[in-house]
């Protein structure tokens, strides 16, 4: 069999098992509020959010795969190396979300996404196949390839935050005096918002894999231009769908009880904080990452609350998980490359 079939069938398959990782990884950053508030049993919310999840990418556009597709420049490379490039920044990726899904951590698959993928590029060819673009920053103000990445990723928890932050101090206004009855109503308004935020959850991150498979096509030579196919939007969402079944039950704890006590109004404005924010960002094209924009949005209706019963030994924690990830993925991707380099000699 021609060996850059086989490469590319490999990192197919490779972005798939990412993808699926992806999934069960980000799936306690959408059901996690849904369970603790008591709204929906664990089987309900992954039927429901398995459901929307998979509409989410066939239906949410493409801006954001064309971003991540286009953040590393490997055309001008030869075929087999661009693809071997890309598979050791995959392993990268899915080493440090199984790694922190082990120790139930909700860290970004984004972020390992980006940081495997570059440290790879970097090691392997140099830092002039990134996309960095910081010259189309400061001398046209655009923000392009990895500029636009980063800042996506950087300013998600912010906006997450303050979501939350506010909505929450409207949710109360707007329920001043209500009886403890209308708990029973916010439990059954969450079966539209957790829909709601895995449709956006599979918008954004499913297109990532999508974006990076088109990629591989690409480059192997089976299509001409950037564009997603019907069958990769199928695949990526197939897979997504898969993880988000499997679920990420040992980050359910976490983000549902260990950062606040969250009860059915939390619940129901976590989840349409973190929509609006995930779906907005779509629609821009900007990447971001889900675990990030859930675990800020119930800090910030903590913090709009009772700011002292928020746990913020837990909330630093996640943060410097946040900060490592990036780093941490492009060094298992960079050994990744080592070794491949020295098995080829």
């Amino acid at each position: 069999m021609d060996p850059i079939l086989i490469l590319a069938i490999s990192a197919v398959a490779i972005v798939l098992l990412f993808d699926y990782t992806n999934g069960f990884h980000d799936a306690a950053n959408i059901v996690a509020t849904v369970i603790a508030s008591r709204a929906m049993t664990p089987a309900q919310a992954v039927l429901v959010v398995g459901f929307f999840e998979f509409l989410g990418p066939l239906l949410g556009g493409t801006a954001v795969a064309n971003t991540i597709g286009t953040f590393i420049s490997l055309s001008d490379l030869r075929t087999a190396v661009s693809l071997t490039i890309i598979l050791c920044g995959l392993v990268g990726a899915i080493v440090w979300n199984l790694f922190t899904w082990r120790r139930g951590i909700p860290s970004s698959s984004s972020h390992a996404l980006v940081g495997g993928l570059a440290g790879a590029v970097v090691v392997s060819v140099g830092a002039n196949h990134v996309a960095w673009g910081f010259t189309e920053l400061f001398m046209h103000g655009h923000f392009t390839g990895v500029t636009k990445v980063l800042l996506a990723l950087l300013l998600s928890p912010l906006v997450g935050f303050w979501a939350g932050f506010f909505l929450h101090r409207l949710m109360l206004f707007l329920l001043r005096g209500a009886r403890p009855a209308v708990n029973r109503n916010l439990r059954r308004v969450q079966f539209i918002t957790a829909a709601g935020l895995a449709f956006s959850h599979g918008a954004n991150d499913a297109q990532k894999s999508m974006g990076i498979l088109t990629l591989v096509l690409l480059l192997g030579g089976f299509i001409h231009q950037f564009a997603v196919p019907l069958w990769v939007m199928l695949a990526c969402a197939s897979s997504i769908t898969l993880g988000i079944v499997s679920g990420g039950w040992r980050i359910v704890r976490t983000l549902g009880f260990a950062i606040y006590k969250v009860r059915p109004l939390h619940a129901l404005d976590s989840q349409l904080a973190s929509a609006g924010v995930i779906l907005a960002a779509s629609l821009v094209g900007a990447p971001v990452s889900t675990t990030h924009v859930v675990a800020t949005s119930i800090m910030g209706i903590g913090a709009s609350e009772r700011p002292k019963a928020v746990r913020w030994a837990k909330a630093e924690e996640i943060s410097a998980t946040w900060l490592i990830t990036i780093p941490g993925a492009a060094l298992v991707a960079v050994v990744c490359s080592l070794l491949v380099r020295l098995a080829l000699k």
